[in-house]
């Protein structure tokens, strides 16, 4: 009765997309019935398509299907054998509308849940049934079996009003469709770095007579229900003109939002929203690829209430604590096990090294007691030996494997964290430069330590080097685009957003350019380096934050984020601002003066320090002044570390008593902050600091880092330190970092300025 009052109190683990508190009550008790039942069932059908025909592949679509199948089973409670999926050639349109009717329809019952995933192609298609229909555009999602031919006249798609039907039609009390493609074709398939879901539309496309009379009898056969509350909520991967994308890591594709998505609900707890997690699912895919593609939720029959059902019916069987991933099978000696790592934000999993520890998780109950480190409370630890993509082989450390056996399906948090310290950056090569360019420009970035060139579209990047010119208008043709030389090269994001500063002047030679980059690669390598820290999800250290902004008669809440396994209540949308429903990254108008009230949750005090970059692309520390100052005056020891904070104490930065407020610049742009918190002085940190900002005397509340790169080698060795207590740490290579997860936590801010 306990658990079922503790889940009835505190809502979902996602909720309403914007639900309201009233809202949510109103529905608790209707859905918690239904779905709490012993007899409740939750079925799903997973359709995967990477191979369309030579020239149309896709690459991520398959690890997509298994992203999600991993997720489903080990943190929402779904039986292996109530997930169908179709993968390639088993994926026909046929095929997908036979397994929805016969795995969805008929396997379902009252109270059961249903969930339908497609990851492939999609496109608008004009149809060219009748004179009513002619030129009418509908989204479809393209089977193994589709005509990609851009002069075909015939199409095998499935109609996304087919879909709709079909989803209604189920008897299921919950149904959820996660359609990670797009629809928008803007004239080519790679753009920077990324693969785009979307194909071109012939000029018209007759409906074949079989499928218009399946629609009306869908039609028929299922009752309009679109005026009370509908049990099918639709989550596509970006808006009607926006382009959904795949991305390419060290050993895996797969799709921005199924990888940002299946991550987040990894560490959901019962007190997160449905709008926190595709929140910070935009942030995420912003920040892995700097490419804009917010998540959108779409009610059946556009009604606005539906918008408002929780989809949180999912995680009733999961564990009430996140985790990192799971144990997918164990070695005969009990001594090996093989690993599923979907949990791991991505940034982290690109460089996650060997040796890196996570404990299991014996029973829900272990979790959120964070006063001492997983590797000292629990001796069930796997060291990773190796990693292919999101699998790894691990080795029991465990002293009690004789009682306390590992198991299939045994889920994992991270306890000790291990990264390299030789972590470099990876420039790819726009394909569209000239031989002679792309021969200059590789011997140019060799020669720069930590930097190395690839070839876009094949190998894992951090960023892109072009021609200004062709690259913008690669990403916007229909757009104007600024006076810019045409032999001006510049670095942008993978998704061909233009890093800002850095385009130089017209005629210069590609060696030339590169040597006047050193100074923003390096800031991006820093950037790097400071956000492999983020462990929101993972950190046993209490804290919380809140983003504010201040001034006039009302202060606006942003959104807050927290630790979820620390001391604290856990992460939760934050209250006023996040009743405008805004699903992508957050936005400040320019000009705004902004505060973060950081709160020690933890049961001892806290160091902290914060770094990121605004969007002008300048690096920047916030708010050390105190901390700093010793630094400055005796450079030769180490400084002390001043401003620490008691528990349960919180903290404004910058402080009431700040001479100049934090105010907003003018230049629009993505900005993102790092708040990073250390059970331990961050002295080496705060000595960087101190060399890095030569002129000081104004009291500004940020200061720009004339070189961050070296402020980011000392946080991760000051966290390295702070970790070294133990003796697994100890025993670490000396050519890496190993950080606790109970001595740090780094929580992650990012907001557009407009």
């Amino acid at each position: 009765m306990k658990r079922r009052e503790f889940w009835q109190r505190t809502g979902w683990a996602l909720a309403a997309l914007g639900m309201t508190e009233a809202g949510l009550s109103r529905l608790t008790d209707r859905y918690y019935r239904a779905l709490a039942q012993p007899s409740t069932r939750k079925l799903a059908l997973l359709v995967g398509i990477n191979q369309y025909g030579t020239g149309y592949a896709l690459n991520g679509c398959l690890t997509d299907v298994e992203l999600q199948r991993q997720l489903l089973i080990h943190r929402f409670g779904f039986q292996p054998a109530d997930i169908l999926t179709l993968t390639d050639s088993q994926a026909t349109r046929k095929n997908i509308q036979d397994a929805l009717t016969s795995h969805l329809s008929q396997g379902a019952a009252a109270g059961d849940v249903a969930v339908f995933h497609f990851s492939g192609y999609g496109r608008a298609l004009n149809w060219a049934n009748s004179s009513e229909t002619a030129g009418a555009q509908q989204n479809t999602l393209v089977p193994a079996d589709g005509g990609l031919a851009p002069d075909a006249n015939t199409a095998s798609d499935l109609p996304e009003e087919t879909l709709l039907l079909l989803l209604r039609s189920l008897r299921a009390e919950r149904v959820l469709a996660v359609l990670d493609t797009s629809y928008t074709y803007t004239g080519t398939n790679l753009l920077g770095n990324l693969r785009i879901r979307s194909r071109p539309s012939p000029p018209a496309v007759a409906l074949a007579p079989e499928e218009l009379a399946f629609q009306e009898e869908l039609r028929r056969q299922t009752p309009d229900r679109r005026g009370g509350e509908m049990p099918v909520a639709i989550l596509t991967a970006a808006g009607p003109n926006q382009q959904a994308a795949e991305m390419q890591w060290n050993g895996f594709n797969c799709g921005l939002l199924t990888y940002a998505l299946t991550q987040s609900l990894w560490w959901a707890t019962p007190a997160a929203t449905l709008l926190f997690t595709l929140q910070r699912a935009a942030c995420s895919i912003e920040q892995m690829a700097g490419f804009e593609q917010p998540p959108q939720l779409k009610a059946e029959g556009g009604n606005r209430k539906a918008e408002l059902i929780p989809l949180s019916s999912l995680l009733l069987e999961a564990s009430d604590v996140g985790a990192d991933g799971a144990v997918t099978s164990v070695g005969e000696d009990g001594k090996t096990a093989q690993l599923w790592l979907g949990g791991l934000p991505a940034r982290v999993l690109d460089c996650y090294g060997m040796n890196s520890l996570l404990t299991a998780v014996p029973d829900a109950g272990t979790a959120g007691a964070p006063a001492r480190s997983p590797s000292e409370t629990n001796p069930s630890l796997l060291q990773i030996r190796s990693r292919t993509g999101l699998a790894a082989q691990a080795q029991f450390l465990g002293a009690g494997s004789a009682t306390k056996p590992l198991q299939v399906g045994q889920l994992l948090q991270e306890a000790v964290r291990v990264l390299p310290r030789n972590t470099g950056l990876t420039v790819a090569l726009d394909p569209s430069l000239e031989r002679i360019e792309r021969v200059d420009a590789t011997s140019a970035f060799a020669s720069i330590p930590y930097v190395s060139p690839v070839v876009a579209g094949e190998q894992p990047a951090d960023c892109l080097f072009g021609r200004a010119r062709e690259m913008l208008l690669a990403q916007t043709p229909s757009a104007a685009l600024p006076s810019l030389a045409p032999t001006s090269y510049g670095l942008f994001s993978l998704g061909q957003d233009l890093i800002p500063n850095t385009v130089g002047e017209g005629g210069e030679a590609v060696r030339s350019a590169v040597r006047r980059l050193v100074p923003q690669l390096q800031t991006l390598l820093a950037a790097k380096l400071w956000r492999k820290t983020c462990n929101e999800g993972s950190s046993r250290l209490g804290v919380r934050a809140t983003l504010v902004i201040v001034g006039g008669s009302k202060e606006r809440v942003l959104i807050e984020r927290a630790t979820l396994r620390g001391a604290g209540e856990g992460a939760v949308a934050a209250p006023g601002e996040q009743k405008d429903k805004q699903v992508g990254v957050l936005t400040v108008p320019a000009g705004s003066r902004i505060q973060y009230r950081l709160r020690n949750d933890s049961n001892r005090p806290i160091y902290f320090v914060l770094l990121g970059t605004d969007s002008r692309g300048r690096a920047y520390a916030g708010c050390v002044e105190d901390a700093i100052a010793p630094a400055q005056a005796a450079p030769t020891q180490p400084p002390p570390q001043q401003g620490a904070i008691p528990p349960g104490e919180t903290v404004t930065i910058p402080s009431a008593a700040s001479a100049s407020a934090w105010v907003i610049g003018s230049t629009a742009g993505l900005a993102e902050t790092q708040l990073i918190c250390s059970a331990a002085p961050l002295t080496r940190t705060l000595a960087a600091l101190a060399a890095a900002m030569p002129q000081r005397g104004d009291d500004r509340p940020i200061s720009v880092l004339s070189n961050p790169l070296p402020v980011a080698q000392a946080l991760l060795q000051d966290l390295h330190q702070a970790s070294s207590g133990g003796s697994l740490q100890a025993a670490m290579p000396a050519d890496v970092y190993a950080l606790d997860v109970s001595t740090w936590a780094t929580l992650s801010f990012i907001y557009r300025v407009v």
